[in-house]
């Protein structure tokens, strides 16, 4: 049995991911005794938090049709399926070593990969009439913060 969700469905849960990752990378800062890797932690942090904003401003654009539900569902089950993928399967379900921004900077970028594949599988799920073309924007979010992570990595090693 398959269940096909609206773009309203994915929008809430990419709200809540950038949530968690925000909770990362605030705990992340937490840990590092370094003030400038403190600060691009922090500086990070307060990116997901601008990405949590922007997905939400989305949601709201979203047509009556892009909101509507796919199945009966009384008990809200279904969103308390996404709700818990979002909060284990990105970025609190693995172990992340916070003991060198290296490491920091390697797993938030192998978390939003995982994101971004999550996202383009979620894809598969929502019709096109039910705002499957909005999903894009989450995924070219998700590539910016590849891009702006890497060129940390990087710089770490110049």
């Amino acid at each position: 049995m398959s269940f096909d969700f609206s773009a309203d469905d994915i929008f809430e849960m990419a709200e809540r991911i950038e949530r968690n990752g925000a909770k990362f990378y605030r705990t992340a800062a937490e840990k590092v005794a370094d003030s400038s890797a403190k600060e691009l932690l922090l500086g990070l942090a307060g990116m997901e938090d601008e990405h949590e904003k922007t997905f939400a401003l989305l949601r709201a654009d979203l047509s009556k049709k892009e909101k509507t539900a796919t199945v009966f569902d009384p008990e809200g089950e279904s969103a308390l399926y996404l709700r818990a993928l979002a909060d284990t399967e990105v970025f609190f379900k693995k172990d992340i070593d916070v003991s060198s921004m290296e490491e920091i900077l390697k797993a938030a970028i192998t978390a939003e990969k995982d994101s971004i594949v999550f996202y383009l599988g979620m894809m598969q799920l929502v019709p096109e009439e039910l705002g499957k073309d909005k999903l894009g924007k989450i995924i070219k979010e998700e590539m910016g913060h590849i891009r702006i992570l890497s060129k940390e990595l990087v710089s770490l090693f110049r």
